[in-house]
Order: C-alpha cells, then sequence, then structure tokens
C-alpha cells in the first residue's frame, strides 16, 4: 500500500479543503486527501511514459485515466490549459484501464508505443477521440493518424507484453491505494483528488499545493 498522510497536518488539510470550497462549492463534495512524500516519491519513480509539460516543474500532477472514460476526456483539456497557464507544471499520465476491452487494447497499445517515442502522440490522439472508442480497429486508426507505427507497435505489444502487464498491474496497484474507485483519479503535488474539477479550482489546487510544501520544509 501506498502511504496516505490524510490526518498528520489535519489543520493544513482543513484550510485546503475550505479554500476549495470557496474556490467551487461543487468540491466540497469531493473527498480530498493527503498522499505522503514517501507515497508521491514511489509514485513517481520509474515512471513508465514520458512526462508532458514543463521540463523544470515544480509541481507534478499525475492522472490515472481510461481512454474511454468521458470525464478523462474533459480532465484531458483542462490539464492541458492549466499546463499552458502554468509554465512550472507537469503531467503524468497513468493508464487505468478500468472499462476494460478495448479500453484495456487502447492502453496496451498506448504503452507500446512509447518504445517507438509516441507515447504522448497515442495519448492524445486518443483520449481527444470525440466518442467512445468501440473498436481496436478504431484506436489502431487513430494510432496510425498520430504517426504510431502500427508494424512495430504490434511487434512490442509481443515482445514487451511482461512490461506492459507489470505496468498496468502498478498503475492499479496505486490506483486502489489512493482510493479512487473510478475514472480520472488525480494526485496534485501531494493532494489526492478524486475525479475531474474545472480549471480555476485546478489552479487553486496547485497554488495550495505547493503552499503546503513551502509548509511542510518549514514547519
Amino acid at each position: 500500500m501506498i502511504p496516505l498522510d490524510s490526518f498528520r497536518r489535519l489543520p493544513i488539510l482543513m484550510a485546503l479543503l475550505i479554500g476549495l470550497a470557496l474556490a467551487a462549492p461543487a468540491v466540497a463534495q469531493t473527498q480530498v486527501g493527503r498522499i505522503s512524500e514517501a507515497g508521491r516519491a514511489r509514485i513517481l519513480a520509474r515512471p513508465a511514459a514520458p512526462f508532458a509539460g514543463a521540463p523544470a516543474a515544480d509541481l507534478t500532477v499525475i492522472e490515472y485515466l481510461d481512454f474511454n472514460c468521458p470525464y478523462c476526456k474533459k480532465a484531458a483539456v483542462t490539464l492541458q490549459q492549466l499546463m499552458a497557464a502554468d509554465p512550472k507544471i507537469r503531467v503524468l499520465y497513468k493508464d487505468w484501464p478500468i472499462f476494460g476491452g478495448v479500453s484495456d487494447f487502447a492502453a496496451r497499445a498506448t504503452l507500446a508505443a512509447n518504445y517507438q517515442g509516441r507515447y504522448l502522440a497515442a495519448h492524445n490522439i486518443l483520449i481527444d477521440t470525440p466518442t467512445r472508442l468501440a473498436t481496436e480497429a478504431q484506436v489502431r486508426q487513430r494510432l496510425a493518424f498520430a504517426g504510431v507505427d502500427l508494424e512495430q507497435m504490434d511487434k512490442d505489444l509481443t515482445a514487451r507484453s511482461e512490461a506492459i502487464d507489470a505496468i498496468l498491474a502498478r498503475n492499479n496497484s496505486e490506483a486502489q491505494a489512493l482510493g479512487f474507485t473510478g475514472t480520472p483519479g488525480m494526485v496534485i503535488g501531494d493532494v489526492v483528488v478524486p475525479g475531474a474539477l474545472p480549471l480555476d479550482t485546478l489552479r487553486e489546487v496547485a497554488k495550495m499545493s505547493r503552499t503546503l510544501d513551502k509548509t511542510a520544509a518549514h514547519p
């Protein structure tokens, strides 16, 4: 289990919850938590995909997602807007195909595309698909349009199957340890938020997460 730290600094967390409620009243219904520094480090260790966003970031957003989740598609737009507005934020995508079937194939194909340096291109075109990915053929067509070499992808799906299995198993274990019951699930700095958030609230959480880090460094 990844160690969560929801109670050690309860007054700070309560201040965060109050701030979120003021920024967006709907978030008052969200079960916001806190992950420990050790837990965050374990999640960020050995990333299976490249980071999107700022190379020299001071804040990382980790998103657990399914390509067929409509809320993940909405979150993709706000995360892109967040990165565009904040030059010190990066995003690490964690494929978590909870809908099975085509979602599972899409996740595996995207991870296989990483072996040819096309993970982010594959991720972006699949998450931007306006409709549900209904067939593997549709996934393959979209990936080919993004410049993925399908022949090489198929080879990597076979040759790297154990590594891809391990990545997806790890993502699933992390998501469950964080208490996520659906997609998307996000870790913003060390703040754990299940569900998609509007851009203004995302920016507020990012700001408060940075404040929490400074408070932890100077108790």
